[in-house]
């Protein structure tokens, strides 16, 4: 399998960009959008001058447990900047869900409360409410998450996407908004139970 199917295969059709958009990404924007690849992992993330945002990382199931995440993970932390996730909610039905939120709590991360995030999908035209994680080597406010978060999806997600969809996704206001109240569990607390 090459990198694409194996990131095709764990990954939901809503969240999957298409190969064609990942490529052009890789191509035109080479200076910012990135993709590690080993034996047993594709690391695909984008490297800004004031954060990292990881689109995917997929570890071989056979690989799991060996550190290969946590290593990927302290590669971007040496940049020292703040580095940007999206992550579906829990779903205590689907235990990879559940193991994605371990490990990223043991890496340190913490859950942007403050950041709705819902786009539609183009594959399944369905609205994809989202969680945003994040960990930062000095005390980053959410604020500056969100800021980063829209910058991202600006240049990354919506990139020609007419082009590779034959639509456009919504304009980053319709799909990202930062309220201080909202109400919403931390999903790195795992304590609780839906």
């Amino acid at each position: 399998m090459n990198w694409y199917e194996k990131l095709n295969k764990y990954f939901p059709v809503e969240e999957m960009k298409s190969k064609e958009h990942m490529e052009t990404l890789l191509k035109e924007k080479g200076d910012v959008y990135h993709k590690d690849e080993g034996p047993h992992h594709v690391l695909m993330y984008a490297e800004f001058d004031t954060f990292l945002f990881i689109d995917y990382v997929w570890v071989s199931s056979q690989s799991r447990g060996q550190g290969i995440g946590h290593k990927l993970m302290e590669k971007l932390k040496n940049r020292n900047k703040p580095i940007i996730l999206e992550v579906e909610p829990v779903d205590y039905d689907d235990t990879d869900s559940e193991k994605r939120l371990h490990f990223y709590k043991r890496e340190g991360f913490n859950h942007a409360q403050y950041i709705d995030y819902n786009r539609r999908s183009l594959a399944t035209n369905e609205q994809t409410p989202m969680e945003i994680l994040y960990w930062s080597p000095s005390e980053e406010p959410e604020e500056t998450i969100y800021d980063k978060m829209k910058q991202m999806y600006e240049t990354i997600h919506t990139y020609k996407d007419e082009m590779f969809y034959g639509e456009a996704y919504e304009p980053v206001e319709e799909v990202l908004s930062y309220d201080v109240n909202r109400s919403t569990d931390d999903i790195l607390d795992l304590t609780k139970r839906a």
